[in-house]
């Protein structure tokens, strides 16, 4: 596990508990979480959290590198907490989110074409290899 008080204090963010249970559960939580899902899970051992306070908190680590927000669904914005340039596969059917690590040569330029990059998001969408086990079983 990442020391979460060091990466805060490294981006000037001082680490309350709050801030702090918030990128605990994205560090243990690989599922692109929402603000909501996020506030949810932090309220029950925090209970005078607020869910300003979580999307506050959510907009710091975006601001400072910490976390990526993923727009993949069109409806509601989830956040990863590994921002190291990576794709995503988002199950139409379930509605999960997976990370795909692929070579693709684009992801680590900082200028293509003249223009500076400053994020980087690969999106593919479609029905997820579990998705289609269950498919596969059910028309058995």
């Amino acid at each position: 596990m990442k020391n979460l008080k060091d990466i805060l204090e490294y981006a000037g963010i001082k680490p309350t508990i709050e801030r702090l249970s918030i990128l605990r559960y994205l560090d243990s939580k690989h599922d692109h979480p929402t603000a909501a899902m996020i506030f949810n899970e932090i309220e029950t051992k925090i209970p005078t959290i607020s869910k300003t306070t979580v999307y506050n908190s959510l907009k710091l680590f975006i601001d400072n590198g910490i976390v990526t927000p993923l727009y993949i669904t069109g409806s509601e914005v989830r956040y990863d907490f590994a921002t190291k340039p990576h794709h995503h596969f988002f199950c139409e059917k379930c509605g999960k989110i997976y990370d795909l690590i692929i070579d693709c040569p684009y992801m680590k330029k900082t200028k293509i074409q003249g223009h500076q990059i400053k994020q980087r998001h690969g999106y593919f969408r479609g029905i997820c290899k579990n998705c289609l086990e269950k498919e596969e079983k059910a028309q058995s």
